[in-house]
C-alpha cells in the first residue's frame, strides 16, 4: 500500500471505501500540486560524474571502461546507466511523497515480452534491479523522460518527443482509473497479454518486437536452442563458449575455486524457493560457469551464467546478478529486507504480473549479493531502432498501460485516481518535465565524455 511520510495512508486503504480513498487523493492534490511536479532545475545540483563514480564503487573496474563506453554512444545510453544521477535528481524536486513498491529504473527498454509460467505472452517491467518503496512518480517521469530522450536518438522533433512521453503519462492515468473500479483480486490477477496488445490496436502484429523471439516464444523451447547455440563438447561435457568481453570463463589458476564457490552460492539460492522448486532443481547438475556482461547501468557488477544439465540430457541456463544498494535508498529510505539479491526478489515478486518460477537469492563466501533467474526465458525485446513516430507512440501507451498496472498491484489504485484527477493536467506537466529533463541529460551527457576524454574516470 501506499506510504506517506506524513500521513498513514495504508490504515486509510485497508479501512476506508474507494470513495475516501479517492478524496484522500484529491486531498494530497493540494498539498502537493500537480504543477509543481514539472520543475526539473534543481538548487545545489549534485555533479553527476561524482555520482557515476560513487555508483561504481564495488564493480569490477576492468570492466568500468566498458560501462562508460556504452553510456557515452548516445544521451540515451547515458540515461540508461545514469539512474543514479536521476534519483538525485528527483529526491530534490517537489513529490507528492506518496510511496510504494517502484520500479526504480523504469525507461522504456526496461518493458517487454515474455512467457510466464503457464507459457502465456505477457508484457510488463522486466527489471528490477533499483526496485525499493519510493514515491510513485519517480517511475512515472523516469517513463516518460525515456520516451523525450530515445525520441530524440531517433531523430524525433521536440513536439514528437513530447507527444511520446504525453501518451505514455496518459495511459498511465487512464487505466489506473480502470483499475480503481476493481478489488483487489482482481488487479493482482491481471495481466497484459501480447494478444491484448494486438487486440487494442496498440501494437501491430508484434512488428516492434523481434519476430525471431516470437517465435522462439511459441515453440517454448528456450533452453535448448541456447544450448545448441552457446555451448561446446569438450570430452564429452558440455562446456559454455568463451565470447570476450563478454563472456567468458576465470583464469584456469582461479577455476576450481570458482566453481567450487559458485556451487556453495547455488546451494544457498535453493534455500530461496518453495520446496516444490528445489525438487525440481535437485534433477539438475551444474556442469559449468562462467562471467557476463549485461546491460548498461549494470556493466562491472558480478553477473555470470550457470549451465546446468538434467540426467536426462536437458540443459537450463540461470543467471547470477550481483545486487548493490538501490539507487532510491540514500533518498527514499533503507530497504527492509537484509540483502539486497531478497529486495530485488520480493520487488519483482510484488510489481511482476508473473514471475520467473527460478526467482529467487543468494551470497557468496565473499558477502557479495545476489538474484538468480533463468536466463533469456522466452523474452521478447522491443525493436525501438526500428519504430517510426507512430508505432513509437503506441508503444508508449504499452508502456504506461504495464506500470499502471504494477502501481495499481503495488499501492492503491484510487488514491492514485484522485490525485491525478480526470482532466490531462498530469499528463500535460510531466511531458514538460520530461522535455527539461532530456536537455539537462545531454548537458550531462557532454559532461561524461569530458570525463573519458580527460581521464577522470575509475
Amino acid at each position: 500500500m501506499i506510504e506517506n511520510r506524513e500521513n498513514d495512508t495504508q490504515n486509510i486503504a485497508v479501512v476506508s471505501s474507494k470513495a475516501d480513498r479517492h478524496k484522500y487523493g484529491k486531498f494530497q492534490k493540494k498539498l502537493y500540486p500537480i504543477a509543481s511536479l514539472g520543475r526539473v532545475a534543481v538548487d545545489c545540483r549534485a555533479n553527476p560524474i561524482d555520482i557515476l563514480k560513487e555508483n561504481s564503487k564495488g564493480r569490477m573496474l576492468g570492466l568500468l571502461p566498458l560501462r562508460y563506453e556504452r553510456m557515452a554512444e548516445s544521451p540515451f545510453g547515458f540515461y540508461r546507466g545514469s539512474a543514479a544521477v536521476m534519483a538525485s535528481d528527483l529526491s530534490m524536486l517537489p513529490s507528492t511523497n506518496m510511496k510504494l513498491q517502484i520500479c526504480g529504473d523504469c525507461h522504456l527498454l526496461n518493458f517487454g515480452g515474455f512467457a510466464t509460467p503457464e507459457r502465456t505472452l505477457v508484457f510488463d517491467i522486466n527489471d528490477f534491479d533499483e526496485t525499493s518503496t519510493a514515491p510513485w512518480e519517480w517511475d512515472v517521469k523516469r517513463l516518460a523522460a525515456s520516451f523525450a530522450i530515445a525520441g530524440r536518438d531517433k531523430g524525433f522533433t521536440n513536439l514528437q518527443c513530447e507527444e511520446a512521453a504525453f501518451t505514455a503519462v496518459s495511459s498511465y492515468r487512464k487505466h489506473m482509473a480502470e483499475y480503481a473500479e476493481m478489488s483487489a483480486l482482481q488487479i493482482w490477477y491481471s495481466q497484459i497479454s501480447m494478444k491484448d496488445l494486438v487486440h487494442s490496436g496498440k501494437i501491430k502484429e508484434l512488428k516492434q518486437f523481434d519476430p525471431k523471439q516470437v517465435k522462439k516464444v511459441i515453440k517454448r523451447a528456450p533452453h535448448e536452442k541456447e544450448f545448441a547455440k552457446l555451448t561446446y563438447s569438450k570430452k564429452g561435457e558440455p562446456h559454455i563458449k568463451d565470447n570476450p568481453p563478454l563472456i567468458f570463463h576465470v583464469p584456469k589458476n582461479k577455476e576450481a575455486a570458482f566453481f567450487t564457490e559458485a556451487e556453495n552460492a547455488y546451494k544457498r539460492y535453493l534455500r530461496s524457493l518453495t520446496h516444490d522448486k528445489r525438487i525440481l532443481l535437485s534433477r539438475y547438475t551444474i556442469k559449468d560457469v562462467v562471467m557476463k556482461v549485461v546491460g548498461v547501468g549494470s556493466v562491472g557488477t558480478f553477473c555470470g551464467v550457470l549451465l546446468l544439465m538434467s540426467a536426462t540430457g536437458d540443459p537450463l541456463f540461470l543467471q547470477f546478478k550481483e545486487a548493490h544498494q538501490s539507487v532510491l535508498e540514500p533518498y527514499a529510505g533503507k530497504s527492509k529486507f537484509k540483502y539486497h539479491g531478497q529486495r530485488v526478489v520480493e520487488g519483482q515478486r510484488l510489481i511482476q504480473s508473473a514471475t520467473d518460477i527460478f526467482l529467487g537469492w543468494t551470497i557468496d563466501a565473499a558477502g557479495r549479493q545476489f538474484y538468480v533467474r533463468q536466463m533469456r526465458d522466452a523474452k521478447v525485446k522491443p525493436l525501438t531502432d526500428t519504430m517510426d513516430h507512430d508505432i513509437f507512440l503506441r508503444y508508449a501507451h504499452s508502456c504506461g498501460w504495464a506500470l499502471s498496472r504494477a502501481h495499481a498491484r503495488t499501492g492503491d489504485a484510487a488514491i492514485l485516481k484522485g490525485y491525478m484527477g480526470q482532466d490531462e493536467h498530469f499528463e500535460d506537466t510531466i511531458a514538460t518535465f520530461s522535455i527539461g529533463y532530456a536537455d539537462q541529460n545531454e548537458k550531462d551527457h557532454e559532461r561524461l565524455l569530458h570525463a573519458i576524454k580527460h581521464n577522470l574516470l575509475p
